[in-house]
Order: C-alpha cells, then structure tokens, then sequence
C-alpha cells in the first residue's frame, strides 16, 4: 500500500491508491493457489491468530488458507472454546493473547467496533473480518476484485445492491469502497430493512426491484439475516421472496453483460432462484476464490517483509 497502515478496520478512510495495491497484490498472489504445491515462505515464523466470536464458513476457511499459503502459523480461537466463558472480557483476553506475541489478529465479533477496541489496546496488527453490522473490509475488497476481474474496471460501473441493507455489514463495506472507486452504487429492499438516511452513504435508493436493475452492470444480492432481526420486518420468506428475490426475468432489465453476486450464504429461492446462483451471470464461486487471494495480499501488507 502507498501509505504504511498497521490495520484493516474497515474500508471507511481507505484511499483508492490503497484499495488499487491491495487488489494488484491480490492478483499477483492469486496464482500461488493453482500450484501443485501451494506454498510459498514469505510469511515464516509469523504468527496469525483467528479470533471468532460468530461462525463462518468462508471468512474463516479462506483467511486460515491464506496465512496457511504464505507459511504463516496459524491459532484459531472461538467464543465457545475461550476464557469468555467463564467472564473474562474482550480486553483482558486480547492482552493475554498480545503477551504470547501474535504479529496479527483476525478478528470477527456480533458487536460493532470490537475490532477498534482491540487495536486501541494491543500493539498487533488487526484484521477485521466483520463487526455486528458495522463492516466487513475483506468482503468488500475480494467482491471489488471479482468486479474488476469481469469487467476490467470499478469507475463509471452501475452496481445494485439489493435485500437487507440495514444489518449487512457487507453492504456498508462494498458501498464505501465501491464509491471510493468511482462506482454508481444504488440500493434497494424492504423499507424496513433500509437504514435511516440511507443516502447520505452516498447511494441512490431505487423504489422498485425494476428501477434497480435497469441498466446495471452489477447485481449484489444479499443474504437476509434472520439471526440479527428482533423484530418481524416483514411478513414471511415466500413474500420477501416474491417481491425481493432475484430471478431470470429480472435479469432481462439489466445490462446484457450483468454479472450477479453473493456474499454467501445463500438462501436459494428467498434471495435468488437456483437459475440464477447457478447460471452464467453468477460469479458467486469466483467471489470465494478471491476471498483466499485478497486475503493473502492483506497479510502479506500488514505483516510481510515490506511492512516493515
């Protein structure tokens, strides 16, 4: 990156020039994946720690690849399996975690700045990889690559993102680094699952799943997370299926070139057809694929021999 940086909190205050190295990093890594032996000593005698407070599937697997491919040794540690148990807090377990000298701590939690919390108080690198409903850097940055790799460019790109805008943290981190980027990011979804003042993120909210689609180079879908919502924000599944669910002749409305995204998981028939997850505008599989690359790259900027 052209600036040294010791973290990624999120993508907020991200430059376009450092969004542009990670994502070159991240291509220039990408091939170490199709080795036949896919490993590489630029990261021998660090050590990286996977601090999970939520499950994950993708996230999780892909940043233990990552370090895993760069020769890293890798701790994992969840909620369930830590002293959090018995009532240590956040903080007495980050230092006890910074007095055995990890070089890095990738961190997911259900509360929003957790992360920031922790790089307030351990002199570590710090990875976010989710926090509540607050962000999510590396989603954001592995969904800019995968835009990039199809259409050869973010500037000047019309991108919808469509379904549960108010609790995606991967909504807020694609919005952020997609304007960073010069992208024409517009959104859609339930009135109730968009947040207030939504525009001042800098995003055009569509009032139709019409309006959103027309003319877009992109379609986002994403995940409608029933684990974050307390109250009942709308009737049922089959009906946010109906009015909200991407199909094939939505697809009609959109650029003949669209491509289709997910964050994963998905919710085949709520959020998407199988039609559409698993036909030719999808690059769902590659959006997994680039999680392993960009985060290689991340920890290859943060801790690698030129971080320094």
């Amino acid at each position: 990156m052209s600036s040294p940086r010791r973290n990624l909190l999120g993508l907020e205050g991200v430059s376009a020039q450092e969004i542009t190295d990670i994502l070159d990093t991240a291509e220039s890594l990408k091939e170490i994946s199709s080795r036949p032996i896919k490993k590489v000593p630029t990261l021998r005698g660090k050590t990286v720690v996977h601090f999970f407070y939520e499950p994950s599937t993708r996230t999780k697997t892909s940043f233990e690849l990552a370090a895993k491919r760069l020769s890293a040794d890798t701790v994992s540690l969840s909620a369930s399996t830590s002293s959090l148990t018995k009532g240590e807090t956040l903080i007495d377990t980050a230092l006890n975690l910074q007095a055995m000298a990890p070089d890095l701590i990738i961190m997911r939690h259900s509360m929003s700045g957790a992360p920031h919390l922790l790089a307030r108080h351990i002199p570590c690198s710090i990875i976010n990889a989710g926090d509540g409903t607050h962000e999510h850097p590396t989603q954001g940055l592995l969904d800019m690559l995968t835009i990039r790799q199809v259409k050869g460019r973010l500037d000047g790109l019309k991108v919808s993102i469509i379904g549960d805008i108010s609790h995606s943290r991967v909504a807020r981190s694609n919005i952020i680094g997609l304007n960073t980027m010069g992208a024409d990011v517009s959104v859609f979804g339930p009135n109730t699952l968009l947040p207030p003042f939504v525009e001042s993120l800098g995003v055009q909210v569509a009032g139709s799943m019409e309006e959103a689609i027309v003319d877009a180079d992109v379609v986002m879908m994403l995940r409608v997370q029933q684990e974050r919502l307390d109250d009942v924000l709308f009737p049922s599944l089959r009906e946010y299926a109906q009015r909200f669910g991407l199909g094939v002749k939505h697809l009609k409305k959109a650029k003949p070139e669209v491509t289709v995204m997910h964050p994963g998981p998905i919710n085949r028939g709520v959020e998407m057809s199988p039609e559409v997850a698993d036909g030719p505008w999808s690059v769902i599989l590659d959006q997994v694929a680039n999680g392993v690359a960009v985060r290689m790259a991340l920890l290859y900027l943060l801790i690698g021999p030129e971080s320094s």
